[in-house]
Formats: structure tokens, C-alpha cells, sequence
């Protein structure tokens, strides 16, 4: 069993809780004058900027070692408007998880890694109802994709907390 507090590695203090999820209200290249911007909406799901720019809320899940949960990152991904007008269209669908991928840009930049994350190419997966799509990181070097294919331990979960709750990574 995994300990429900930790010791932070920034500010050595004990937390209480081990979180083993992050999200992103918004893509990173949302901005709070959108909000009076007609061609554009944010929602819980998914977001429009400027009738240009379409994204979806997902999860980047990593499997870790030593715990029984995997780690997730709630992330924003671009589509393409076909892509995105199918995903809606599908929203309610059953069967919906037998889409074939989407091609998407990751649009969430990530503390913890010391590249940036930002347009890193992934393949967004429609998940069954009442799920949030999946991404899988196009399989690269890049620090992300490498954590998402081998997975980490939970020491690495706390070092990511730690990194969060201090938002100097």
C-alpha cells in the first residue's frame, strides 16, 4: 500500500495525500479575453478558440511500477475542425471507442519534465461513454513519451507533486 502522505523534496514538509492526477483547466494558448470573444468557448470538455483552433480534454495515463493506480495527466490536445466535428458528433454515441485515432498536438505545458510539452505529436483515442479520450505521446526520446511507454515508481509520483504544488520546475 501506497503512504498517503510524503515528505516534499522542496520544501520538506510532510503533505498529506499522494496525488496521482494533475489536469489543466484550459490549453495553455487559451486567454481570459476569450471569454467575451464570440468565436470562442471554453467548457469542461472541450474548447474553440476563435472558430481556428479546436481542442479536447484528455488523459495522458502512466502506468506506475510499485502502485496499483497509474499515474494521469488531465492534458488539452488540438484537433483539426474535421476531426473535432467528429468527436462531437460522436460525443453521446455508443460503439464511439471504435473511432480510429485522431492525430492531435499536446496543447498542456507539464512542470515536471525539463523540456517543454507543448506540440508534442500524440494520437488522441476515443474513449467508451462517459470516459475522457486517451493520448498516446508519439514515441520519442522526448522525456514525456518516454515516462508514458516505460513507466515510473512512486518516488517519481512524489517528486512531480512536489514539483506542482511548488510551480517552480
Amino acid at each position: 500500500m501506497i503512504e498517503q502522505s510524503f515528505e516534499c523534496g522542496r520544501c520538506g514538509r510532510r503533505h498529506d495525500g499522494l496525488p496521482f492526477s494533475y489536469g489543466a483547466e484550459a490549453p495553455a494558448y487559451w486567454r481570459e479575453d476569450f471569454e467575451s470573444d464570440e468565436h470562442s468557448v471554453l467548457d469542461e470538455e472541450l474548447c474553440v478558440i476563435q472558430a481556428e483552433h479546436y481542442f479536447v480534454r484528455a488523459r495522458l495515463i502512466i502506468p506506475v511500477h510499485d502502485a496499483a493506480d497509474d499515474f494521469e495527466w488531465g492534458v488539452w490536445t488540438t484537433l483539426s475542425r474535421p476531426n473535432f466535428t467528429r468527436m462531437v458528433d460522436m460525443w453521446e454515441t455508443a460503439g464511439r471507442e471504435a473511432e480510429p485515432p485522431y492525430f492531435g498536438w499536446l496543447s498542456t505545458e507539464l512542470p515536471a519534465y525539463p523540456v517543454s510539452t507543448l506540440n508534442v505529436k500524440l494520437m488522441v483515442h476515443t474513449g467508451v461513454l462517459g470516459e475522457r479520450p486517451h493520448v498516446l505521446v508519439e514515441p520519442t526520446g522526448h522525456p514525456l513519451a518516454v515516462e508514458q511507454r516505460d513507466g515510473i515508481t512512486t518516488a517519481r509520483v512524489r517528486e512531480i507533486a512536489s514539483l506542482v504544488m511548488h510551480g517552480d520546475a
